[in-house]
């Protein structure tokens, strides 16, 4: 990962390029001073899909910019539409909606980009998506369900927005639907679980009536649990609890939340495959003429 606020206001190569930061040692510039050092031959970065957007679309230039730079072709570089593939997104894998930028740089000298494309990450969609409903806990404990005065809030919220006709709001799923799908879980889940919130039969019908309803209260929503959250970022397989989860609820959502979709690199690492293969062979080539080039 690498952060949006860019590279300091002078790359690896020492040139100006006009980053609005004056943060020296940003998180983007130290992968930009590793890959000068090291010279892999090849390498993946991930972001969200607003990076491309960011600052009016020169964040992702400069980027782009400074990679090239340094001697790297991006895959897929000159793909910008709507159908970018470079945008790729976690609902393929698992039911949840993920969309983040990927970048798969490729040493220029080593002449290995030919043919690749993230395009092919098609070819790695399973079968038969796992369904929400796999992934959760069939019981959870009590503190996960969405006490009476924050459900309101909520509710409340959301019914607010509706009415000025915005889509501010929780975003609840129904595990009985297998073409569930949720919203991306995010650093802040850990406030109110918004943006996740599992149905547990709420009635609408009743709620718009009565919310206080004490029968329908019994049925108030509940936010995922940290274990069903690794599932749902793809750490474990449904019904499993083998990842280790050593620290607090508040910051293993954090740390989730800041993830990636584990299968979505799985993916992106077996196309990879042969090209690391092919990049292997190249060093042995190097190793056998007593050099490596830099």
């Amino acid at each position: 990962p690498f952060s949006l606020a860019g590279v300091s206001k002078k790359n690896s190569l020492g040139r100006a390029h006009g980053f609005a930061c004056d943060t020296q040692g940003t998180l983007f510039f130290d992968v930009v001073r590793i890959i000068d050092a090291r010279r892999p031959a090849m390498f993946v970065l991930e972001n969200v899909k607003n990076l491309k957007s960011h600052d009016q679309g020169k964040t992702f230039r400069i980027i782009m910019q400074t990679l090239d730079e340094l001697g790297y072709d991006v895959a897929d570089a000159e793909d910008n539409g709507p159908d970018d593939p470079k945008i790729i997104d976690g609902k393929h894998f698992l039911p949840q909606h993920r969309e983040r930028i990927v970048l798969v740089g490729f040493r220029r000298d080593l002449n290995l980009k030919a043919d690749f494309t993230l395009r092919d990450i098609s070819e790695c969609f399973p079968g038969q998506r796992v369904t929400l409903a796999q992934l959760l806990d069939p019981m959870v404990e009590a503190k996960y369900i969405l006490t009476p005065v924050l459900w309101k809030y909520l509710y409340r919220y959301a019914k607010k927005h509706q009415a000025r006709g915005n889509g501010f709001g929780y975003g609840m799923v129904y595990p009985n639907n297998p073409q569930s799908v949720t919203r991306t879980l995010s650093a802040r889940y850990y406030k109110d679980g918004a943006e996740i919130l599992i149905d547990r039969g709420w009635d609408m019908a009743t709620g718009e009536k009565d919310f206080d309803d004490p029968q329908n209260q019994q049925h108030r929503p509940r936010r995922l649990t940290p274990r069903e959250c690794a599932r749902l970022m793809g750490f474990e397989a449904p019904g499993e609890a083998k990842f280790r989860i050593p620290v607090s609820d508040t910051q293993a959502y954090r740390q989730f939340g800041n993830s990636v979709v584990v299968p979505v690199f799985a993916a992106v690492a077996k196309l990879l495959e042969p090209k690391i293969k092919q990049a292997v062979a190249l060093r042995q080539q190097e190793a056998q003429h007593g050099r490596r080039s830099r």
